[in-house]
């Protein structure tokens, strides 16, 4: 998800721009086409850290009858899970689905495509991913063209989750987030953790106009040490405005960061965290502010 849903972190401050209307269609080509001006870019930084976090996630021996599922929040049309278990980049994949040919398509023409395409790029090491979305045409799209295992729109800023989604918690070892964190509080945490039955694992991708802040506190409440990765800030998108841009200078300036050569220049950045059931003693990593 790049920046939609409802709710959020307090709700989403009116500086910000909205994206609602791409994932209400019913295949991903108007995600990629409007996000692709904007150069939107965090799922390709994620791509290597999920993949990181997911096999080490999945050599751990948690006793399961099975490998660890990997639920994606705010999943949108399954970018995340496209890029974790396919060789592919983000770049592919815009190409793909901003190309003229594919525009002709009906959407069933290019599911059908879409699955052959996916089929054939499969790693061998792919891990199972469940997705979570309120979204619910995009999350039909990524299950259709079998880029999840299982998806889901519970609302959990509103709600517990529904009997489908606790039976998938007991399956899932790693949360991946990129993007929703401006649309998702501790609530939903919270309840995705309550639900948990292995050892539970989270990298998420936070812009720096949000504070991860009520997370971490959650998270550490269920037993999750977070890290911080300072070395240095991702790249999420060009803002698509001046009224943006003035929004986020703000909104970091009163978190504490310093937006000279990362919002100044017209971007929003990202932080990456990472939690985990004991800590990690990493020199590239501090305990979060």
């Amino acid at each position: 998800m790049a920046e939609s849903g409802p709710g959020g972190t307090g709700g989403v401050a009116s500086g910000k721009s909205r994206f609602d209307d791409i994932y209400d269609r019913p295949d991903p080509r108007m995600y990629f086409s409007r996000l692709a001006p904007l150069e939107y870019e965090i799922p390709h930084h994620a791509q290597p850290v999920f993949r990181q976090a997911a096999a080490e996630r999945a050599a751990l021996d948690d006793g399961g009858p099975s490998r660890p599922a990997v639920l994606d929040v705010c999943c949108s049309y399954g970018i995340n899970a496209a890029l974790l278990n396919h060789d592919l980049t983000l770049a592919e994949l815009y190409e793909r689905y901003t190309s003229p040919d594919c525009q002709k398509l009906s959407t069933d023409r290019l599911a059908a495509r879409d699955r052959e395409f996916y089929a054939e790029r499969r790693r061998p090491d792919a891990v199972p991913v469940f997705g979570l979305d309120v979204a619910a045409p995009a999350v039909r799209y990524a299950l259709e063209v079998g880029l999840l295992d299982a998806g889901f729109t519970d609302d959990l800023e509103q709600g517990p989750p529904g009997p489908g989604l606790r039976r998938a918690l007991a399956e899932v070892g790693l949360i991946t987030l990129t993007g929703g964190g401006s649309y998702i509080t501790d609530r939903t945490f919270t309840a995705l953790l309550d639900g948990a039955r292995r050892p539970v694992w989270v990298s998420a991708f936070v812009l720096r106009t949000v504070s991860y802040h009520p997370v971490v506190r959650t998270l550490a409440a269920h037993g999750l040490h977070t890290t911080l990765e300072v070395s240095r800030t991702y790249p999420q998108r060009l803002f698509t405005d001046e009224r943006e841009r003035r929004y986020a200078i703000a909104t970091v300036r009163a978190l504490g960061h310093d937006p000279a050569g990362r919002e100044e220049n017209g971007r929003f950045h990202s932080l990456h965290y990472e939690s985990r059931p004991v800590a990690v003693s990493d020199s590239a990593h501090r305990e979060p502010r």
